[in-house]
């Protein structure tokens, strides 16, 4: 399966997936532009790159290089991929500078809402045989004082142990490793899953293009996703990894943050591992 997969999860396969729910997810939170935030904004970012120009004597086959490049992320549907990767770890650091409790990170293209809810103790859809290390998630929700939050959800998916993820990767079953999970009355929850793997972005397309010619590794470390919300509560978004991980100190998305890495210990029987993580979650 794995020979499979690797030869059928093209650039351009998971690009278009991601392209199609970011519209999906527009469709539902469109919203009017400001013109004088537009005007401000594009106004300094077309001055910063005039800027890069000027310094830096960019040439006509540079400029045209660019062009040709811009017009087949495009192609490629890899916008998503791209702003995702190298933009969203800023945006989410200024959204949520005020916010107090845990700590958030980026969501990345491969989230699809939905996914099928789950009673507070619960084992993740996957495959029979499912590859991978067995791991125990397990913790609470809470306030930013303490108080235990009755119906906390507790969304989370990941990638498997070769690296994919469900509806973006042939062969694998639609919910594979993703599932709401329902907090009891405590807050508490228990996740049994499999560790997930670390794994490149596409590298046959346009971003992958880009990482090779800046001679720029393609990697991010084994991470868990999650969105945590409770009524009355702010949603966190954020992604969770592994201590001692490849590449969590060099991260292709600048997502790795010291509060967010987990340190895993043997559960009692020898059958994987266990990690205990609670969520903090601020007022809304």
């Amino acid at each position: 399966m794995t020979d499979i997969i690797t030869e059928q999860a093209t650039a351009a396969a998971s690009g278009a997936a991601a392209t199609e729910q970011f519209r999906a997810k527009q469709r539902v939170e469109a919203a009017d532009a400001d013109t004088r935030r537009v005007d401000t904004l594009v106004t300094e970012l077309l001055t910063a790159a005039h800027e890069i120009i000027r310094r830096h004597k960019v040439t006509y086959a540079e400029y045209d290089a660019l062009k040709s490049w811009l017009i087949q992320v495009g192609e490629d549907g890899e916008w998503p991929l791209f702003l995702d990767v190298w933009l969203e770890h800023v945006v989410e650091e200024v959204a949520s500078e005020s916010r107090q409790g845990s700590k958030g990170t980026i969501e990345g293209p491969y989230y699809v809402p939905g996914s099928p809810r789950l009673p507070a103790e619960a084992t993740l859809p996957m495959r029979e045989g499912e590859a991978g290390t067995p791991l125990l998630f397990q913790g609470q929700v809470t306030g930013v004082d303490g108080t235990p939050l009755s119906g906390a959800t507790v969304e989370i998916w990941h990638a498997d142990a070769d690296g994919y993820y469900s509806q973006f990767a042939p062969d694998l079953p639609e919910w594979n490793l993703r599932g709401t999970v329902m907090a009891d009355e405590q807050g508490h929850f228990k996740i049994h899953t499999v560790e997930p793997a670390p794994y490149q972005i596409p590298t046959d397309g346009s971003c992958g293009k880009l990482i090779a010619a800046a001679g720029w590794h393609a990697w991010r470390p084994a991470h868990l996703h999650l969105k945590v919300s409770a009524p009355g509560h702010q949603l966190i978004t954020t992604q969770l990894y592994f201590k001692g991980g490849s590449h969590v100190s060099d991260d292709i998305a600048s997502a790795v943050k010291p509060e967010l890495i987990l340190d895993p210990v043997p559960v009692a029987d020898g059958t994987g591992r266990e990690v205990t993580y609670d969520f903090v979650l601020d007022k809304a």
